[in-house]
């Protein structure tokens, strides 16, 4: 602001016209020194936050409700087995049972088609992999 103001006063004489461009040649490289320094503050600041949010990595914990070993109906049984297994491990073996047989539709990959043990479980020929859970929950206990 300082040098604004003998700017000014300058501009009414006509050989201080030539100095005023040496003066604001000379301000101006005493601005671009300031400027660094605010951006060296900036960075430092950013850094801090970034290395407490890398601290606190806790790893899942897997739900209890589905590693509960359930015991599949008849039906059921006759495709993942009699023994009891947790929900996820069932649709697991089911899906391997689906593929085993190439039960799944071959343009329409969602929908599978169901053989006589899975039309059981179904009750229907054809079901969506989307119910095929819901269809599969009804069977066990």
């Amino acid at each position: 602001m300082a040098t604004a103001k003998k700017a000014a006063p300058a501009k009414k004489a006509a050989p201080a016209k030539k100095a005023a461009p040496a003066a604001k040649k000379a301000a101006a490289p005493a601005k671009k020194a300031a400027a660094p320094a605010k951006k060296a503050a900036a960075p430092a600041k950013k850094a801090a936050p970034a290395k407490k949010a890398a601290a606190p990595a806790k790893k899942r914990t897997p739900n209890a409700a589905f590693m509960k070993a359930l015991t599949p109906s008849a039906a059921l049984a006759a495709i993942v087995g009699a023994a009891p297994l947790p929900r996820t491990d069932v649709t697991k073996k089911v899906w391997e049972y689906i593929k085993k047989n190439k039960l799944q539709d071959e343009l329409q990959k969602r929908v599978i088609n169901a053989d006589a043990k899975l039309k059981e479980i179904f009750g229907k020929a054809k079901a969506d992999m989307f119910e095929m859970t819901k269809l599969i929950n009804s069977h066990l206990k």
